[in-house]
């Protein structure tokens, strides 16, 4: 799917200013919205948007199509008045600059259960929509409030511990714990009405600005999961543990001798296939209706991927396998249309992935702070980039672009300078950005970090690291006039500004 020349930022929400300690999707979102439009943008991408587990990653969410309720904005709840002044008077001295979810999930979980316990009780004009919500909603949302409510009562175990009955989905032993916890899963419900309800009304806020919002869609679900619970028979599960018999990763490189041990389980696609691909039609249809494109993480799995036995412990005695990545996107494409995927087409690569990737236009991407480390021939230099691309200063998973500029080596920062005819140091993330955008590249995106030449103390996530990432927060006066002009300035200069869409 070819896409018009545009640019945009990647931020995700957790990031955007709030005085309850994570970003929501209150005033301040609307505001970022508002620069975006004012800057000429026509994109703004997040992260996976579900409901984050362990390590609060949104690549390892307890679902695959429901959102994060801690993004749920407090002072819009207040604003309906379903929170009071008094609720919200005693808020914690939160940093502004980083999420401490430790203090902040407790401290907002409570507030939001005692809201959906007001409104439970209410019966208000609103509770209508709400069934109707859950009507509409009920193929994933009834198994993932249950599995939820059930996890809560388990304090948190990953449901292959739980009691064997329920674990094994046992419909007698379901059906009594629906009655068991039936306020609990009212809860989740009700969180995820709200998280919906909030999150439809900023999109329709963006997309009336001419701003269109790239979601995230990881390829592997989290083993933890009401998806993976709910239906094992899609997943390589072992019915005995009920653990991934088969573990999804990458192989040794250059970067890692022993290779990446995800731990996801890979999919049973033999059985996927059996039933249409049914249940990648519902994840897809459901993402879309987030989202107006989607960037599929790990797109290389969908042609082959790397297979790793249970019970080894890193990622080196695995096997590649081949995925039906054709028929499952001619099956997509069949029942939705034309997709508006972005394929995440890094790592190893082989003309076989390529050859996927073009057989349904999807645009690839492009990461400038690979571009310097050889010679003419680096394919993510801006002269080896086709038009349906996406290119990018760094990724979230990259440090920021004046952070990686700070370690680079000698040899790379030579290349950088000798690109562009010279180079300070104090403005390496300009000199970026005008790169990204100045590009043959359809789309070019850049991190807020970027954008505001933050070094690698607001780097998003460092691959591997198992704590602190995904923490950082901006506060609004860092975006400057001086910030807006020079980014408007360039992207009208480089044919990137917000058109009228048909």
């Amino acid at each position: 799917m070819s896409f018009t020349r545009a640019s945009g930022i990647l931020l995700h929400p957790t990031s955007l200013p709030s005085r309850y300690g994570i970003g929501d999707l209150g005033e301040t979102a609307y505001r970022f919205v508002d620069f975006l439009a004012a800057t000429k943008q026509q994109l703004w991408q997040i992260l996976p948007l579900g409901p984050t587990g362990h390590g609060n990653s949104p690549y390892m969410c307890y679902s695959a199509m429901a959102g994060n309720p801690l993004l749920i904005s407090l002072d819009a709840l207040a604003e309906q008045g379903w929170l009071t002044k008094a609720d919200l008077s005693e808020v914690p001295d939160f940093s502004t600059e980083r999420v401490e979810y430790e203090r902040v999930i407790p401290f907002k979980l409570e507030l939001l259960k005692r809201v959906a316990q007001r409104f439970q009780l209410s019966k208000s004009d609103e509770f209508q929509e709400f069934q109707e919500f859950c009507q509409a909603q009920a193929f994933w949302l009834e198994d993932y409030s249950l599995f939820m409510a059930l996890k809560d009562a388990n304090n948190g175990a990953s449901w292959s511990a739980w009691e064997r009955a329920v674990a094994k989905r046992e419909p007698e032993a379901l059906e009594t714990w629906r009655t068991k916890l039936a306020d609990a899963i009212f809860l989740q419900k009700f969180l995820q009405f709200e998280f919906c309800r909030q999150w439809f009304a900023l999109k329709t806020y963006a997309n009336e600005r001419h701003i269109q919002i790239i979601g995230d869609m990881p390829i592997y679900v989290a083993h933890d999961s009401a998806d993976v619970w709910a239906f094992p028979e899609n997943f390589m599960i072992d019915p005995e543990t009920l653990m991934p018999s088969q573990m999804a990763g990458v192989p040794p490189d250059y970067f890692s001798e022993t290779g990446q041990l995800w731990g996801n389980p890979t999919y049973n696609w033999e059985v996927l296939g059996k039933t249409q691909f049914d249940w990648w039609l519902k994840r897809i249809k459901t993402s879309l209706a987030y989202v107006d494109q989607i960037r599929i993480d790990h797109f290389r799995g969908f042609e082959s991927y790397w297979a790793v036995p249970e019970g080894e412990q890193t990622a080196m005695n695995g096997q590649w396998i081949q995925a039906p990545g054709v028929a499952l996107f001619e099956r997509v494409e069949a029942v939705l249309g034309k997709l508006p995927f972005l394929a995440e087409d890094l790592g190893i690569i082989t003309p076989e992935v390529e050859a996927l990737r073009d057989q349904f236009s999807f645009p690839g991407m492009k990461i400038l702070q690979f571009a310097f480390g050889s010679d003419h021939r680096n394919p993510y230099l801006p002269f080896n980039c086709d038009r349906n691309f996406v290119i990018y200063t760094g990724t979230h998973d990259n440090d920021t672009t004046v952070g990686w500029y700070t370690k680079a080596n000698d040899y790379e920062k030579q290349r950088l300078a000798g690109f562009i005819g010279g180079l300070n140091p104090e403005s390496v993330h300009w000199a970026m950005i005008r790169l990204a955008l100045s590009s043959v590249a359809d789309l070019a995106i850049v991190p807020l970090q970027d954008l505001l030449g933050l070094g690698a103390e607001a780097r998003m996530n460092t691959p591997g690291l198992g704590e602190g990432n995904w923490e950082w927060r901006f506060s609004t006066a860092m975006l400057s006039q001086t910030v807006r002009e020079q980014f408007t300035t360039l992207t009208e200069l480089y044919g990137r500004a917000t058109h009228q869409w048909p």
